[in-house]
């Protein structure tokens, strides 16, 4: 479709905007797809009602209740799953048989969003720490040793495994090198089951249940191996996040994993964009073919207020949002953003889990509307 136009229009989307006027856009395949620019005279998200189910959702993590190791259930649809997860520090001195993991119904996405440890794989040792990603290709052995309280976020991918983002013209070295990714290390591993008397002589295979299956040896035995299918890791120090500093960027240049059906992107600390003409803050879009999930992993949220770590949005396809009045009039008052988020986007609508209900800020809908 060639591109057409009506009205007096500006020639870059979030420049030059009109004064005492809104942009916003309408977007197909999140931001990868055909895109139009609208102006208009007021914020879209100007509503002073909505009934019905297509609200947005804000979650807030911090009260959870939970059990060491159990994974929670947040949202889902057919082709993902997201999950939060708790850690406890490993016992050595008591516990001598640490059972192991094999997820024979998806690849395992973990974000460590607070703690530090290790994590033993049937190809060697990987360590996280607080903002680490650590991926476990569907039925790859792993346990996770603790050795801070640990929480993670999970997104599980039902259909395929997770790959790198098309680069494009940005080359082959962004949005991260490839020789940032943390590899396994099996002599690593066989020093740190030797200094701690380790062993794991349980798998529980995750496929329509929890099959146990027990051995009578530690099942991190492997000798050596090659291949491009295992386990690794990726800290978000490592990524850099692809700026302008004449105009805001859309969210899918921050784009980390792709799997069939979603992506998930990191959001990071960047500058803000320095033309006195420009957008400065997140624009108002609708994402027309995805379900748009952020989970606030540190620093101050600028696109909104009354956010705080360890909380989760959901804004459905078909919603239009953006940023809050307080943030549009404040915009231009920062040059940094010293936010860190992680996305994902889903092309099929997501459920909620009832446990998941439980911790809903029912009001959030109304935080766009002027006080």
């Amino acid at each position: 479709m060639h591109q057409y136009s009506q009205g007096k229009n500006h020639t870059q989307g979030h420049k030059a905007i009109p004064e005492g006027k809104f942009e916003e856009e309408h977007g197909r395949k999140g931001f990868y797809g055909p895109v139009s620019h609208l102006i208009k005279n007021s914020m879209p998200t100007r509503w002073t009602n909505v009934e019905g189910p297509l609200k947005p959702h804000l979650f807030d993590l911090v009260p959870a209740k939970y059990d060491t190791d159990k994974w929670y259930r947040l949202l889902y649809n057919s082709d993902l799953v997201i999950y939060s997860m708790w850690g406890d520090v490993t016992d050595y001195s008591t516990k001598k048989n640490h059972p192991a993991l094999r997820n024979a119904e998806g690849d395992t996405l973990y974000f460590c969003h607070q703690g530090k440890g290790v994590v033993l794989t049937e190809y060697g040792l990987l360590h996280f720490k607080t903002g680490t990603y650590v991926t476990i290709p569907k039925s790859i052995v792993h346990t996770i040793v603790y050795e801070e309280k640990t929480q993670f976020l999970i997104v599980e991918s039902k259909t395929t495994f997770y790959r790198e983002p098309d680069r494009g013209m940005a080359g082959r070295n962004a949005f991260y090198d490839i020789a940032a990714l943390g590899k396994p290390d099996l002599a690593a591993q066989n020093e740190f089951k030797q200094k701690h008397g380790f062993e794991s002589k349980e798998i529980n295979v995750i496929r329509g249940g929890v099959t146990k299956f027990t051995y009578d040896a530690c099942v991190y035995d492997t000798d050596s191996w090659k291949g491009d299918y295992f386990p690794y890791t990726l800290h978000i120090d490592d990524l850099m996040p692809i700026v302008s500093h004449r105009v805001h960027l859309p969210p899918s240049v921050h784009t980390t994993f792709v799997s069939n059906g979603f992506v998930v992107c990191t959001f990071l600390p960047r500058p803000i964009e320095s033309d006195a003409d420009a957008l400065k803050v997140p624009f108002f879009h609708q994402n027309i073919d995805y379900d748009e999930v952020l989970f606030y992993h540190a620093g101050n949220f600028f696109s909104r207020d009354n956010l705080h770590s360890n909380m989760i949005s959901l804004h459905p396809a078909g919603f239009p949002h953006g940023p809050h009045p307080k943030a549009f009039a404040n915009q231009g008052k920062k040059t940094f953003t010293d936010e860190a988020a992680v996305m994902i986007d889903t092309t099929k609508p997501l459920e909620i889990d009832p446990y998941f209900e439980n911790l809903e800020i029912k009001s959030y809908w109304q935080s766009w509307m002027h006080k």
